[in-house]
């Protein structure tokens, strides 16, 4: 590929990709991104082929790594040496002293990007991924574009539909992105997002024995709240000698809030956390981080700063973010905080926004079907409706349900929709809502 699509005779970068033949008679391909960003394609589709037996009845399901991800051509940041260190850092600070020091700490992990990635940081956008993927469609020798797109992918699969809509054929953005939002709109939806299911979270807790948590659910509230300031202080000790810091504590918590079937391992890692044992949460956050037992880091998070910022970029102040996080705090707990330090990392990023900010209409594209899960903690159901109305040819499948993204998480009626709009090429009349 390019690396800068403004200079297709320049430079060039390399992507991979991988295929998985169809199983039954072929009616093209599929292509697949799974989101992030920073997620690998190429490593999700290995893992996860196995869950998509009907779409491979009439698909080759193709998937790649986008630009700056995993096995193509990617951005480098930090090594695995300084990862623990920094994923455990506090990143709610208290104090002016705390606060330097994550502004400190920001700034270096964004040289460290420029460093480690030269011109290839300027050219991880989201548009020029896009332009990626109609070369893509073309390598493989489909004449339309078909598509199932997660999460961030669906970001991807919107703005792919924006720029080359005559191009869109069989096309599903599950777990959508809202192109109109800038940073702090998208912080605080999530911040918003993970406060709700935390709340849902709670409640399925609370109704069961053995909940480490009592009383109402705005009470289980404030326990996580004092739990969280509690090791701010004190880190809890874990059996691999690592400490469980505040950090690592919300992203346990937040890892598990991705899916209810990981809610009673949440349940046991709190209870052994408010007993002073952090191995079962550093478990989850570990998950999380990718890291494994000999120390390694997957790319995802590390890549996911790279694109995000090239795609959200942000130029309030650190003040203007501290009270952000103030407000979102007392507003969405027990993640507020959390969730507005994030952004600093795009304030002081090397690089500038590149992707506008802009309602994306897609003007002539065949149907996209767009997918939200009314309880999806990561990108919130009002994403999907109004990434729905911007569409000028969409329909909005709603999934009723806890959880991130809508297909394949135990909704039958969804699948259904899904299937029979990819394989058959038929979509729904009209807005449709399952159960």
């Amino acid at each position: 590929m390019p690396l800068d699509w403004a200079d297709p005779g320049g430079p060039t970068i390399r992507l991979s990709m991988i295929r998985l033949a169809a199983s039954g008679p072929r009616r093209g391909s599929l292509f697949v991104n799974p989101g992030g960003p920073g997620v690998s394609g190429v490593g999700y589709l290995r893992s996860a082929a196995t869950g998509y037996t009907a779409l491979r009845e009439g698909f080759d399901l193709v998937a790649w790594d986008p630009r700056g991800v995993a096995s193509s051509s990617a951005t480098t940041c930090l090594p695995d040496s300084a990862l623990d260190a920094f994923y455990a850092q506090d990143g709610t600070p208290d104090s002016a002293a705390e606060q330097s020091h994550l502004v400190v700490e920001a700034k270096h992990y964004a040289e460290s990007c420029r460093q480690g990635s030269g011109a290839l940081l300027r050219h991880v956008d989201t548009v020029s991924t896009a332009k990626d993927m109609d070369l893509l469609r073309a390598v493989v020798g489909d004449q339309a574009f078909s598509y199932l797109g997660a999460s961030y992918g669906t970001y991807l699969g919107a703005w792919y539909a924006q720029l080359f809509p005559w191009r869109v054929g069989r096309m599903v953005l599950d777990g959508a992105i809202d192109p109109v939002l800038d940073s702090a709109q998208y912080t605080e939806g999530q911040a918003k997002g993970f406060a709700l299911e935390t709340q849902k979270y709670l409640d399925d807790c609370l109704s069961r024995q053995g909940c480490p948590l009592h009383g109402s659910r705005d009470d289980a509230v404030v326990q996580l709240e004092q739990l969280a300031l509690k090791m701010d202080g004190a880190p809890l000790p874990t059996r691999s000698g690592r400490q469980l810091t505040e950090s690592l504590l919300e992203t346990g918590l937040m890892y598990a809030l991705y899916s209810p079937s990981l809610w009673p391992r949440l349940t046991q890692a709190l209870t052994a956390a408010v007993s002073g044992d952090g191995t079962a949460m550093l478990a989850l956050a570990d998950r999380y981080l990718e890291r494994d037992g000999a120390g390694h880091y997957g790319p995802t998070l590390q890549q996911y700063g790279p694109i995000f910022c090239l795609d959200h970029g942000d130029s309030r102040s650190v003040e203007q973010i501290a009270a952000e996080a103030e407000r979102l705090q007392q507003k969405y707990p027990p993640f507020g905080r959390l969730f507005g330090w994030w952004a600093l990392q795009c304030t002081v990023w090397p690089t500038p926004q590149v992707v506008p900010t802009q309602r994306l209409t897609a003007t002539g594209s065949a149907p996209i079907l767009v997918v939200g899960s009314t309880n999806d903690p990561a990108t919130p159901y009002e994403w999907a409706k109004s990434l729905a109305s911007q569409l000028s040819n969409a329909r909005l499948l709603t999934r009723q349900g806890d959880g991130h993204v809508g297909y394949r998480q135990g909704s039958s009626c969804t699948d259904d929709v899904i299937e029979k709009y990819l394989l058959d090429g038929v979509p729904p009349a009209h807005d449709v809502t399952c159960s």
